[in-house]
């Protein structure tokens, strides 16, 4: 028995982690079980740590041995078999820690723009420093900015991170990046490079276009070290220039870039800075990088526009090869539709008038040198698949490529089904949520980009089984916890994107999006079993809990007599501005956010009572977990006597039954009767939801779970509009933000690359094809339905490769499972049949 797949800290051989004691992991292959393993972590040729044998099948490990700054450790595992038998050593994989002790960094910061003027967009920073050296064991480049940076070594590019530092709250915490660079030094002279934009710091950010929201001047950090020496780091003798192409730079609005300019020959000196070092942490999540690429083909629209179509929606940005005249020009600017006439626009994401800088524009400004040229963004990124060209170059021979830029995550899960249309489906969902995490998960690339608690709340099981995520969501988590207000309010967006409004004030304390402090840590605990993640946020969703229970106390006096004689009324929330169901069908939702939602705030108030009680319990803090358990049960008491009467809920909104079966808020009784009264009003909706935001994502899965497989299967496939299906007959690439995105007549509106409604993979994986993992428990449930002829689902799970798939011919089901080594998995099938087995293929 072998162990594969070792992580440091949920990571591949990170460089750079600021985790004294790191969390380690592997999966296992070849024999049944795992009865013992065994770790040895090394630095060089001395023996750092070891576990010695423990028994046990567990497949993760904390290095107990506390690191210090700059160590380049090695581990391995090896394993022990059902049989007792010992197996090999398995490869060994690496981890160096950055610098931890602050008193290590020598370098200042260093500003190179000298006029802090008023100009709005300012050209790109290209700073330089010579520096002598001899080539060492190990080179080290710690590096980070105001701004974003591009960093160069002898000529040659520094790394594979783009869009760098990445996105903080940069008033909190800026992260630096450590890079090896060992094959970059070369003995004598040195030419150390870097080029500034604007980035997340000082960029126009977010539905407001507010800009500067952490300050108005770009700024380096930069420390070069030779085994563990430092040979170069930013002070007053760099030298800069704002002289070179790139004249602006915008993450949101695009670049301007003049390439008769790449010979700078104008630097002058730059300014040292007293920003201090204490700020600075390392990042401990994977880089955003360049990922897919797509070619673009030209197209001619009805109203004679030259349009770049490169076929897939994406957030990211574009390179292009082409021959011109100096002085030529090209603009080219990005949307992600074409509009009801086949034209070219960028309308469906605009809000004009609320925008401070008038819109968001997604373009690039290239002024031509002689003859090639090659261009590449660098500071910007945008939310498109289609580019409008404005030149008169002759482009018979230009090349125009999109490049998907995202953080560098692994795709862990497919779904295969006999539906085209839901495959698609679930190709949309990837897509949007590659789109959506560059270093944080936003809401869209284009308009807002803004990290909103609440889409997280409701994606994150789902996204566990698409893309190995789990680092972006808990770096995000990080950044709630700086944002987070005194009285316990979750700030709806982290890192901040805009400037305090109605938004990002007041509905700071919306419930649904807060509790996404409580629920996506209890999520990531579940699926993967490290408790660091409840460690390191239990202190932010007490605050928020807490902050509950003061809205629960506050009864206003003018309430209703039905109110003012419940008895639990202390655990009723019937105060404050909440966003509710947000996009509901047939709701107006900014009317509904303004009104008291004594209902969903009660439910949720009881739900995040009920997890923060099991996390206190698994965190050993017994009195916490007494307290939230009673919390918990009298806001269940509350909330049935506010929304259940006779034993039933009285609604005609679908959203009120998922939320109460799924949040246990019923007994039994009431469950099934809730879940009949459900299903009733989907089949008199014709088979369309109308859930909002908030219970979308359980829909079918309640639906299903309480017998009604049809139709739950019938909402899946629904192909008009509300459904899942409509978008993808549309043409979809992505997953839109409303569901009439494009309506039937063609007009686009508002986002067309929201992750949110993409929650429904979650239950092709967890209920069409049944795979559940809790715990480190398996459990495989599928849910098949013969309006389907087959469906497979593969996830590349924290405990090996599952798979679950089933096959209807001839009105039988059969069915085939793969369960990873070390593992076993109960398995329940719609006949009543239950098996438990053990590792291995199993047909059914």
């Amino acid at each position: 028995m072998r162990a594969i797949n070792l992580k440091t800290e949920h990571l591949t051989d990170p460089i750079g982690i600021d985790i004294a004691k790191p969390y380690l992991s592997w999966t296992c292959e070849d024999g049944i079980t795992q009865t013992a393993y065994e770790i040895e972590a090394w630095e060089n040729e001395n023996l750092l740590w070891g576990s010695g044998k423990v028994s046990g099948s567990q497949m993760h490990a904390v290095l107990e041995k506390e690191l210090q700054s700059r160590q380049r450790v090695s581990w391995r595992v090896r394993l022990w078999d059902e049989t007792g038998r010992k197996g090999e050593w398995s490869v060994p994989a690496l981890f160096e820690t950055g610098i931890m002790d602050k008193a290590l960094f020598k370098a200042a910061w260093i500003n190179p723009e000298l006029v802090c003027d008023l100009e709005v967009h300012k050209p790109a920073s290209y700073l330089k420093k010579s520096f002598q050296a001899t080539k060492g064991k190990v080179a080290r480049l710690y590096i980070t900015c105001h701004g974003l940076y591009e960093a160069y070594i002898n000529g040659k590019r520094v790394g594979e991170f783009v869009l760098a530092p990445g996105c903080y709250n940069y008033d909190r915490k800026v992260a630096y990046q450590t890079y090896d660079v060992t094959d970059l030094i070369q003995d004598g002279e040195n030419l150390a490079e870097v080029i500034l934009g604007d980035g997340w710091y000082r960029s126009v950010s977010g539905v407001d276009g507010d800009r500067n929201l952490y300050g108005t001047g770009v700024a380096l950090f930069f420390q070069l070290e030779i085994d563990k020496n430092v040979v170069c780091v930013s002070d007053g003798s760099w030298t800069a220039s704002q002289s070179g192409p790139i004249r602006e730079n915008d993450m949101q609005q695009g670049e301007v870039v003049d390439a008769r300019m790449e010979e700078i020959e104008d630097y002058h000196e730059v300014r040292v800075e007293d920003f201090g070092v204490e700020t600075l942490a390392c990042s401990n999540c994977m880089p955003v990088a360049e990922m897919e690429c797509f070619t673009g083909k030209c197209i001619t629209t009805p109203n004679g526009e030259t349009v770049i179509d490169y076929g897939q929606n994406m957030a990211g940005y574009i390179s292009f090869r082409l021959k011109a005249h100096a002085g030529q020009k090209i603009v080219l600017t990005h949307g992600e539709t074409l509009d009801e006439n086949g034209n070219f626009t960028q309308e469906n994401f605009q809000d004009r008038e609320r925008h401070k800088e008038g819109g968001t524009r997604q373009q690039v400004v290239y002024t031509c040198k002689e003859g090639f040229n090659e261009y590449k963004a660098k500071f910007t990124i945008w939310g498109f698949r289609y580019a409008k060209v404005e030149t008169n170059i002759d482009l018979h021979d230009a090349e125009f490529t999109a490049i998907a830029v995202y953080s560098k995550m692994q795709e862990l899960g497919t779904f295969n089904c006999s539906n085209a249309d839901v495959n698609q489906l679930v190709h949309n969902s990837i897509w949007s949520q590659k789109s959506n995490f560059c270093d944080v998960p936003t809401d869209c690339p284009t308009r807002e980009r803004a990290a909103w608690t609440g889409d997280m709340g409701v994606f994150a099981a789902a996204g566990l089984y698409l893309e190995d995520c789990y680092p972006v969501i808990r770096k995000w988590l990080a950044e709630c916890r700086l944002t987070q207000h005194e009285d316990g309010k979750l700030s709806n967006i982290s890192p901040r994107n805009n400037n305090p409004s109605f938004f990002s004030g007041l509905l700071a304390g919306s419930v649904g999006w807060g509790d996404a402090c409580i629920i996506v840590p209890y999520v990531l605990y579940q699926r993967y079993g490290d408790v660091q993640i409840l460690e390191e946020n239990y202190a932010m969703m007490q605050k928020w809990y807490t902050f509950l229970e003061g809205r629960a106390k506050n009864n206003p006096e003018d309430a209703a007599e039905f109110m003012k004689q419940n008895p639990y009324r202390d655990y009723t929330v019937e105060t404050g501005v909440d966003y509710g169901e947000w996009c509901e069908p047939d709701v107006d939702s900014t009317s509904a956010m303004r009104t008291p939602q004594q209902k969903v705030a009660t439910a949720y108030f009881a739900r995040s009572g009920q997890m923060l009680a099991e996390i206190a319990q698994i965190l050993e803090k017994a009195e916490d977990a007494r307290h939230y358990c009673t919390m918990a049960e009298n806001a269940g008491k509350a909330f049935r006597y506010i929304a259940v009467q006779d034993g039933r809920i009285h609604s005609d909104r679908q959203a009120e039954y998922v939320r109460a079966i799924t949040f246990e808020l019923l007994t039994a009784e009431e469950k099934k009767q809730a879940a009949d009264d459900l299903n009733r009003l989907v089949q008199q909706n014709d088979y369309h939801l109308n859930t909002g935001f908030l219970s979308t994502p359980q829909l079918c899965a309640v639906l299903a779970d309480y017998g009604y497989v049809e139709t739950a299967y019938k909402l899946l496939l629904q192909d008009t509009m509300p459904g899942w299906l409509y978008q993808v007959k549309k043409g979809a690439t992505t997953i839109w933000e409303t569901w009439d995105g494009i309506n039937e007549k063609g007009v686009p509106a508002a986002s067309l690359n929201h992750y949110s409604k993409g929650a429904v993979t979650g239950w092709l994986f967890e209920g069409v094809c049944g795979i559940h993992l809790v715990g480190g428990k398996i459990e495989i449930k599928p849910q098949p339905c013969n309006m389907l002829d087959y469906a497979k689902a593969v996830y590349h799970s924290p405990v090996g490769d599952i798979e679950s798939g089933w096959r209807c011919e001839g009105g039988k089901f059969s069915y085939e499972f793969v369960i990873p080594a070390n593992t076993s998995a109960d398995i329940i099938l719609p006949d009543g049949r239950k098996e438990h087995v053990s590792a291995g293929r199993h047909c059914l």
